[in-house]
């Protein structure tokens, strides 16, 4: 009997779905999913995001958006002021994930509750 089990979890790890395996590569990242919630609302400026956000680095904000743009769901824009600023928002990849972000939020209020983060709420 161990010996089936060995097989089957041996032949589960073969089918992990690759497309699933790219989007928590991406979104399983801290820090992720807050930033592209915020983005979701409205084209933002790195120092608005940064306060939208407590707790993250500017560093880790930078990491991320750079991430989020080689991947094609962020756009990063200069307005050549003065003063120069920089401001993000979603492509159209980005926003097509609102449908999907959103019943992960439906999902994760009916099953994890409505404990809040350590940072509290915006």
């Amino acid at each position: 009997m161990a010996e089936h089990n060995a097989d089957h979890d041996e032949d589960a790890c073969r089918k992990v779905d690759v497309g699933i395996t790219r989007v928590f590569e991406l979104f399983g990242k801290r820090w992720t999913g807050p930033i592209v919630s915020v983005l979701m609302q409205r084209a933002v400026h790195f120092a608005e995001l940064r306060r939208a956000i407590p707790g993250i680095s500017e560093r880790m904000l930078s990491d991320r958006l750079t991430e989020l743009a080689a991947s094609g769901l962020v756009v990063r824009e200069v307005d050549d002021g003065p003063p120069l600023r920089v401001a993000y928002r979603l492509t159209d990849a980005g926003r097509a994930m609102e449908p999907a972000l959103k019943e992960l939020k439906m999902w994760s209020e009916s099953y994890l509750g409505g404990a809040e983060s350590p940072e509290g709420r915006c």
